[in-house]
């Protein structure tokens, strides 16, 4: 029966009862085991191609198909089991084949797109959906920037005018070294009052390097000494009755101000600051939260509020109700918009603005010059956008993403989040990622080591999710150049490598390109930070030198032997100081062209060598130096000066710290290091120059070294 089959019609009709199948199947004839049988009736099957294309692995099948067939189109691979050997691992990273593409499924879809469906419905065609999109844009510019004006430009105290806008930090004594001989170039100490403001969150200003005051150090904590009365039995019965107190000239203003219950933390406030010129007392008091730092002794500038000017009550910071504003706008935005390109355009606008204008502007006593500066930083940032979106946000929000709800509170959230990281981030203990910070911060360490722990899981989790996607390979390309960047960053002398949270956002954004809904957390939250170190620092640089890290702190530099001090009396006492270095407690040159001596932490001598150690004719009264009360008398034959200091005023303790001076090639001083500060008490007596010669390791101090 070797030939063509007799029923044609029949397997015709047969094979027209498969038209659901999803392709034909072939017709295999069977032969009949008994050949003398000619009036059998042939019979046939389905057969399929066995999963080893072996022609004797043929498989009967029952007559009708039970599930669509595997073809070599959509047939996935069976998984390897894993090799350690280079082949095997390799084979590993490049991922499944063929590969799965990750893509958000979103709940309940036509409730989160109704907004975006109905905007297409009103308006059908792109040009006015644009349109649209830009006339939210600039309502929301018109009445941001007139509340904004109007809360500014509407604010005076009657009698001082308009406030002066301070920073956080703002203070009318800066440093020792910055006011020069004496204060002199911090005055009037006395007889002047101004109008100010300050803005909201005032209370989280902190010290971020070590600061002397007196014959102690303090770090992290606000720069508020004194706040009381110089009677301290008077001093609860003041702050009943509202009054503020006096504070010391260093003190941070606004600080104080809240000290003083004159201004509210979130809110912000006005005031009248009146400068009372020197006291001698400013114990430490703790009010409205904050405990202030005491001295106990004098110093030519102090200040106080008047109490009567804090009742202009229109006086607040407006960056929390134009906050509401941009953020319901927003959320309005991501909801209805039909392009996840207008979507991130509008959003990125508008979440730049409010940072450089109102929640985290950069500081300036003018108001026109900050929206000077967010406007020149805004177009570089625009073009940082453009490549963020082109390369990373484009493939998270893929095919327009129809989960607005989900874009709306995973990535519009999370990039507010990080756009407002004055008051998120910043309550983490880390002020900076250098040795340096993380060495002396409190709580830094630890914080560190659980930010890295979430970063790793995040880190394996988001590897294994490129894997699948076929795009570990890339991935992990883009990371080694990375790394391989930073290492020849850090390898350039004499700088220091400074990763800013705008370039960790730079960095860790090629691995959120990813759309699920973790990388839409990750990714809004990147967004928010990079607008927000763009908006209030500046694209500051990756490497910066090891003085522009300090900020006023010390330099490591040597330090000025000083020997014991002859004390002459209750009221005069002398220090012999030489021209040696104290380093690591060997001594060694001079390095510096002088000597400066600071006495209640405000600079009173200043000196050159050859004033310190003079030649023939010089005498004890015949110096040439800078000083109120020190004169120097010259011991030739020992090779060094006798710095002589008379009391100021009896009664009081003393406190004496030395350091190198140099002169600048083109003019100004540069200060080195000081040193401990001794105390010489009221009685007389000296303590603590032992503890300060035992202990120099140019880590110690709070007025670092610096330029004037």
């Amino acid at each position: 029966m070797a030939g063509e089959p007799q029923s044609g019609d029949r397997s015709s009709s047969r094979s027209s009862s498969f038209e659901k199948g999803s392709q034909d199947y072939r017709l295999t004839v069977l032969e009949p085991e008994h050949h003398d049988d000619s009036d059998s009736s042939q019979l046939v099957v389905i057969g399929r191609e066995s999963s080893d294309l072996r022609p004797d692995a043929a498989t009967r099948e029952p007559l009708l198909p039970t599930s669509s067939p595997i073809t070599d189109h959509n047939r996935h691979h069976e998984p390897e089991k894993f090799s350690c050997s280079i082949s095997g691992i390799r084979t590993w990273i490049k991922g499944p084949v063929p590969p799965v593409e990750y893509k958000i499924t979103p709940w309940l879809v036509r409730w989160q797109t109704a907004p975006s469906r109905y905007v297409e419905r009103l308006l059908p065609s792109t040009r006015a959906r644009v349109s649209l999109l830009v006339a939210c844009i600039a309502l929301w510019g018109v009445v941001f920037l007139t509340i904004l004006h109007v809360s500014i430009t509407g604010q005076e105290i009657p009698g001082y005018g308009a406030p002066v806008k301070l920073s956080c930090h703002a203070r009318l004594w800066y440093n020792s070294t910055e006011c020069g001989l004496d204060g002199e170039a911090c005055r009037p100490f006395d007889n002047g009052g101004f109008a100010f403001r300050c803005p909201a969150s005032c209370a989280d200003a902190i010290l971020l390097e070590p600061y002397v005051v007196g014959p102690a150090e303090y770090n992290y904590r606000p720069l508020v000494i004194g706040g009381s009365l110089q009677d301290n039995s008077t001093a609860d019965t003041a702050a009943s009755l509202g009054d503020p107190g006096i504070y010391r000239g260093d003190s941070a203003i606004c600080p104080a101000a809240l000290h003083a219950g004159l201004i509210d933390s979130q809110t912000g406030g006005c005031g009248v600051l009146r400068r009372t010129g020197e006291h001698n007392d400013y114990p430490s008091v703790s009010k409205n939260g904050i405990t202030s730092i005491g001295f106990a002794s004098s110093f030519p500038l102090s200040f106080t509020f008047n109490t009567d000017s804090s009742e202009n009550t229109s006086c607040r910071d407006q960056r929390w109700p134009l906050f509401t504003f941009s953020l319901l706008t927003t959320t309005l935005l991501s909801l209805c918009t039909t392009s996840s390109a207008g979507f991130f355009a509008s959003i990125y606008f508008i979440v730049y603005f409010q940072v450089a204008l109102s929640s985290d502007p950069p500081y300036s006593p003018d108001y026109l010059e900050i929206v000077s500066t967010a406007l020149g930083r805004f177009l570089p940032c625009a073009m940082v956008g453009w490549a963020i979106y082109h390369f990373a946000v484009r493939r998270t929000l893929a095919h327009n993403l129809p989960a607005r709800w989900d874009q709306t509170v995973l990535w519009l959230g999370p990039c507010w989040v990080g756009a407002l990281n004055t008051d998120t981030f910043d309550k983490i203990p880390i002020s900076r990622l250098t040795p340096h910070d993380l060495q002396q911060q409190p709580g830094a360490i630890p914080a560190l080591l659980t930010i890295v722990a979430c970063l790793v899981l995040i880190v394996l989790t988001q590897a294994l999710a490129f894997r699948k996607e076929g795009r570990l390979p890339q991935m992990l390309t883009v990371y080694a150049v990375f790394v391989a960047g930073l290492a020849l960053l850090l390898a350039v002398p004499h700088m220091n490598l400074r990763i800013h949270h705008y370039i960790l956002s730079l960095l860790f954004l090629p691995g959120t390109t990813l759309q699920t809904r973790p990388c839409l957390v990750y990714q809004g939250l990147l967004v928010g930070l990079f607008v927000n170190g763009i908006a209030r620092w500046g694209f500051d640089s990756i490497l910066q030198t090891g003085a522009a890290l300090l900020d006023g702190a010390q330099l490591g530099s040597v330090l000025p032997v000083v020997g014991a001090p002859v004390v002459l009396g209750v009221s005069q006492i002398a220090f012999a100081v030489g021209r040696d270095a104290l380093v690591n407690g060997t001594r060694g040159p001079s390095v510096g062209d002088g000597v400066s001596v600071l006495v209640n932490d405000v600079e009173r001598y200043r000196g050159f060598w050859s004033d310190l150690v003079g030649g023939a004719g010089a005498d004890a009264g015949d110096a040439n130096a800078d000083g109120g009360n020190a004169t120097v008398a010259v011991a030739a034959a020992a090779g060094e000066g006798l710095f002589n200091w008379t009391r100021l005023a009896d009664g009081e303790d003393e406190y004496f710290r030395f350091a190198f001076m140099r002169l600048n090639a083109l003019g100004g001083f540069w200060y080195e290091d000081f040193t401990k500060p001794g105390v010489w008490t009221r009685e007389g007596a000296w303590m603590g120059w032992e503890e300060v010669e035992n202990d120099q390791d140019g880590d110690d101090g709070s007025d670092g070294g610096g330029a004037r």
